[in-house]
């Protein structure tokens, strides 16, 4: 039958290569078994002990004990897991705070994620960038200030799509503006290593549920902040989402009570990873960014690629030898579809138990498949076969 044809190779495919996007990981074996049951069926319309449907009890169960879960394993007072992935929750927590309808972020070409940008239009808001410090690879806090203090913004939002280092919350919070940290990408290095945007002063932390987290593609809002986190709860249903693919929840439970035992282990080997990968890349030529600041402090690593062609050109001869990644805006970009940029991403290798003598070898496969590309390819299926089982997981029998 086509259809399994298709997802047999997809499956066997991705088995046999080192995928560094910096966006997807991979979920353990327990949590994929529970994946697939009969909440996909159904559906949770509002909340649990209150929903609109006869039907919900156990979806309500399940329900509370996910959100239990995040509030347990990040420390946090109040979760909404209805979002069904990071735009929506991003969507939710903009729409809650809207009042006259400007926003600030970092910018497209700094780092920031199109939700924050194109899709902050599409709720009526009118943007503005907050200038960028190529020095330190991170907003310019006395320009942040200034814009900050001349636009008075509904709020500013923080974390970003390419984000090597911690953004200044804690300073910019002073400013007396709601912020907004996007920890789609870190959420899962908040178990360990990244600092925690809540206790640094931002109002609502939005987040996917499957980047450094490494639960099933959904999304959350996270909150210390009662009367904000009242706001954005009652938006995400019923205007953002009405049912919230329950299904999802059960894949998410197993991976909090994976993180809850794992997470800091994983969260510290993935930022050690990246550094790795990056110093590997950097001793062989490749013109990795943030050298002098140590390249990383996240799983991301970002390389400016215009000697070898180009982010589209060198993405391009990777995959061809089975080593995914994706081109990327660097700050002085402005042609997404063939920038200087290649973004780099080590938590799915992290979890499929590599570290940092595997990273060594990867910047070796990743030189060579730019000269010899499908040469390469059976290097990079050999390595890559020892690696198969997930790890930072409780094994399955």
């Amino acid at each position: 039958m086509k259809v399994e044809e298709v997802v047999q190779k997809q499956e066997a495919w991705r088995s046999r290569c080192i995928n560094l996007i910096a966006s997807e990981n991979v979920m353990s074996e327990r949590a994929k078994r529970v994946y697939v049951n009969d909440f996909m069926h159904r559906y949770a319309e509002g909340k649990p002990g209150k929903r609109y449907y006869q039907g919900t009890k156990y979806a309500d169960e399940l329900e509370v004990y996910a959100t239990e879960l995040f509030t347990e394993v990040f420390g946090v007072k109040y979760v909404d897991v209805r979002p069904i992935s990071g735009v929506t929750a991003n969507f939710s927590a903009f729409f809650a705070m809207k009042r006259r309808g400007l926003l600030v972020n970092v910018g497209l070409s700094s780092g920031a994620h199109i939700s924050h940008e194109l899709g902050a239009k599409v709720l009526g808001f009118r943007t503005v960038s907050l200038p960028f410090d190529l020095e330190s690879w991170n907003v310019d806090i006395d320009g942040a200030r200034k814009t900050i203090r001349g636009e008075k913004p509904d709020f500013v939002v923080l974390g970003a799509s390419l984000y090597l280092f911690p953004h200044p919350v804690k300073e910019l919070s002073e400013e007396g503006i709601p912020i907004i940290h996007d920890s789609a990408h870190v959420l899962g290095l908040q178990l360990g290593t990244f600092p925690d945007p809540l206790k640094e002063g931002a109002v609502l932390v939005t987040a996917s549920t499957h980047k450094t987290f490494p639960g099933p593609q959904g999304g959350v809002i996270l909150s210390n902040d009662e009367g904000a986190f009242k706001e954005v709860y009652s938006t995400t249903f019923p205007f953002i989402v009405s049912n919230h693919h329950i299904h999802r929840l059960a894949s998410l439970a197993v991976t909090l009570e994976e993180m809850k035992r794992y997470g800091e282990a994983y969260a510290k080997q993935t930022v050690k990873n990246a550094k790795a990968l990056a110093e590997a890349l950097y001793t062989r030529g490749w013109n990795v960014v943030a050298e002098a600041l140590g390249f990383t402090e996240t799983h991301q690593i970002a390389v400016d690629v215009r000697d070898k062609g180009g982010g589209k050109r060198v993405a391009e001869m990777l995959e061809r030898a089975n080593i995914i990644l994706n081109k990327n805006l660097l700050p002085w970009d402005d042609n997404p579809k063939d920038p200087s940029g290649i973004r780099i991403g080590v938590q799915e290798m992290t979890r499929f138990g590599m570290k940092e003598g595997e990273m060594d070898y990867i910047a070796e496969l990743m030189e060579k498949a730019l000269r010899d590309p499908e040469g390469t390819r059976e290097e990079v299926v050999a390595f890559r076969a020892e690696y198969q089982e997930v790890k930072y997981a409780v094994r399955t029998p």
